[in-house]
Formats: C-alpha cells, structure tokens, sequence
C-alpha cells in the first residue's frame, strides 16, 4: 500500500505538466503587474470616494483575485519570500475593504497607499534577484515540504498510532483515505484552473477554508479520542490479554477521515503552487522537479522517523504525544481556515496591533482568528485534563498487570 501512495504522489505531481496554467507570462516583470495592479486599486479609491462603497471594495478584489492570485504572485511571494509576507500583504486587503466598510476616507487611502508599497517592494525584490539555479531549487523544495509537512505529520501520527496499539491492520483504511484525497486534489485543482468566472478565486478560498474547519473537528475528535486511550490501553492490553479492542468501524472512518482531510487541505494547493513555479522560469525547470523530488525524499524520512520513535516510546507517553501534536495541528488549522474564509469574503477582519504572523501555526494578526484559537486552546488543555483523570481513576480501579510499570513495560 505504501508503495501505491508512493506511486500515487509522483503522479498527481507530473500532472501539473498538464494544466492550462494561468501565470504572469504577459508581463515582463513583476514591477508591471504591479503597475496594473496600483491602476486598479487608485480607481478602487476613486469609486469608493464617489460614494459607491461595494464598487470599491469589488476593484479591490479585483485585484487581489484577478491579479495577485491570479497570476500567481502571491505564490511566487511565499516560495521567494515567505509566508508571512504573504499574509501580510492579503491582510492589507481585507484592512482596506474593511476601511471602506467604515466610510473612513483616510483609512482607505493609508491602506492602499501601504498595500501598494508592499507590493512594489516585494515586486523589486524578486525583479531584483536574478533567476538561479539554486534559487528555483530552495524554491521547489520549500513549497513541498512546507505543503506537505503538516499532512505527512497527520497521517504519519495516525498510522504510528495504530501500529503502536496493535491495530496495524487498519492502517489500510488510512492509506486508502489518503489515497483517495489525492485523486480528489488532482480533480479539485482542475477545477480550480477551468472555473474562469469573476469568483472564482473568492469560490477558492471558501472550500479551502471550510475543508480546513471540518479537518479542525475530526482532528479535535481524534486527539482527544487518542488521549482517552493512553491509560486504558494498560489495562486492556495485558488484564484482558489481547491486543487493544476499542477500534471501531467508527473510530477507524474517523482517523481515516482525518488523514483524508489533511491531504486534500495541501494537494490542490501544491498543484497550483508549482502551476506558478513553473511558469516563472524561463530555464530551471529541472531544478523545479529536482527540488520536489528531494523534498518528497525529505517528507518521506519525517513519515519513518515517526514510525521509528513510535515503536521507542512507552505507550503512555506516545498516546500523549501523538495526541497533542494533532491538537496544535488543530489549532494550526483553525487559524489558517479562518484566514481563507476571510479571504472569501465569509469572514470579517479586525486587526490586533502587536500580535505577529507565525504562519506555519495558523497564529495571524486578527482577532476573528486568535480569539478562536485561545478558546480551542483552554477547550483542548480541559478535555485533556479530563480524559487523564478518568484514565487515572480508571487504572486506579483495575489496577496494573502483574509485572508490569505504568508504561506497559516489564518492571
């Protein structure tokens, strides 16, 4: 089954050779989109200042969708720059709608005037650096690993967990969800490049945000469900003399429901993130697929690693691990599906002065992500206190196996 992901993964990824790829190839540089870009949103100013405040705040995401995810220089930001630029200059954005929304006529003008600079700044900044070898390479191989990291983390956690506790033949559910997300990936990210409808973008970010909402569900299920099981595990692996039973049809569609979800939140996108890569040089298309051919090597050595320190531990402290590590993808999820449903529209914007951009956390500058973030937080550390005690009291009652510590290791 391994073998078949494997094989899946390399050709999910060779069919971005086959997309119509929309890029910035009418234009020379990246100092001309913005020039295209500052038209737009100097006319955004205007229209609002005339009195039509939907017209601005829609030449506004005419620029944001037409041109900045369009083309793929938000793309091209995040591979050369960095996340955080990138969401940087999405919040201006949204500020400068949200400006708009207010009737604040100076608001508007001081954001634009900054999501302008920004944007030439960061257009001088990749006009400015010659096209390299090395440069395209660091590319690829950043897009890759960073896509891929938080799902090959999820799944890898998943299926550890299941070997750990003697239910290693429901792994093939897993590989099988996962499977199927990255032929859904392919399908979504075709979708995505045929829909040419003034929404599409905007479409784009709502079915991102929201499979991110309902990954942060079943992850939250899944953690708190596995930190139920560190102390009872104990009990029922050696009083009942079997390997652990408490893997239903239920929980089984769930973990793979959870592995299926954190696959298909990054496929499509990493498709249309080389889409950009690869129309934006001219010469170093090699170095593209030789950078995604290292960082598939670098995500496979993370899954082993995995596998590897689950078999090291106790089971106690693996069950805690693997729990929590899901909880901060959960929390991490939340944020970063908030921020795409902001990006649609769906979601207001207000920001938080101070408070920086950890992207790989999901942790932006609004409150309407944050505030939601602190609640899962407090929420999970309560559940897990709780499932510990019940374990506790539960162990207390059973006692543990002759011969046995609390770890299920032979004293």
């Amino acid at each position: 089954m391994r073998k078949k992901i494997v094989v899946a993964i390399t050709l999910m990824l060779a069919v971005i050779c086959l997309f119509p790829i929309q890029s910035s190839a009418a234009y020379e540089t990246w100092n001309e989109v913005v020039d295209d870009m500052e038209a737009v949103l100097n006319e955004s100013y205007d229209i609002f200042a005339s009195g039509d405040i939907e017209g601005g705040k829609k030449k506004v995401d005419e620029a944001y969708f037409g041109y900045y995810e369009k083309l793929g220089y938000e793309k091209t930001v995040m591979a050369y720059i960095s996340g955080e630029r990138a969401a940087q200059v999405e919040y201006e954005f949204s500020f400068a709608k949200k400006a708009m929304t207010s009737n604040d006529e100076a608001a508007v003008r001081e954001s634009l005037d900054n999501l302008i600079r920004y944007l030439r700044e960061d257009a001088n900044s990749l006009d400015g650096s010659d096209e390299s070898a090395a440069g395209t390479f660091i590319a690829s191989l950043l897009i890759i690993t960073r896509e891929g990291f938080e799902a090959i983390i999820v799944v890898g956690a998943i299926v550890a967990y299941l070997v750990k506790s003697g239910n290693k033949g429901h792994t093939r559910a897993v590989y099988i969800g996962s499977l199927i997300a990255l032929a859904l990936s392919v399908a979504m990210a075709f979708v995505l490049n045929a829909l040419a409808g003034a929404n599409a973008g905007e479409n784009q970010e709502i079915i991102e945000g929201a499979t991110m909402l309902v990954a942060v569900a079943v992850l939250f299920y899944v953690s708190n469900w596995m930190v139920s099981k560190a102390e009872a595990s104990v009990w029922m692996r050696y009083i009942e003399g079997m390997v652990e039973t408490s893997i239903t049809r239920g929980s089984v569609f769930s973990l793979s429901f959870a592995a299926f979800l954190a696959v298909f939140r990054e496929g499509a996108e990493t498709i249309l993130f080389y889409q950009a890569l690869l129309a934006g040089t001219d010469s170093y298309a090699n170095m593209i697929w030789l950078g995604l051919g290292v960082g598939c090597v670098v995500l496979v050595v993370i899954y082993i690693l995995i596998r590897v320190l689950s078999f090291r531990l106790p089971l106690k402290p693996f069950f805690l691990g693997t729990s929590i590590l899901l909880a901060v993808m959960c929390i991490s999820f939340l944020g970063s599906g908030i921020k795409e449903l902001q990006e649609g529209n769906v979601i207001g914007v207000t920001s938080l002065p101070g408070v920086g951009t950890v992207d790989i956390l999901g942790i932006y500058p609004t409150a309407e992500t944050l505030i939601p973030q602190i609640i899962l937080l407090v929420v999970t550390a309560l559940t897990f206190v709780i499932q510990i005690r019940k374990g506790r009291r539960l162990r207390a009652t059973v006692g543990d196996p002759p011969g046995k510590d609390g770890a299920g290791k032979t004293s």
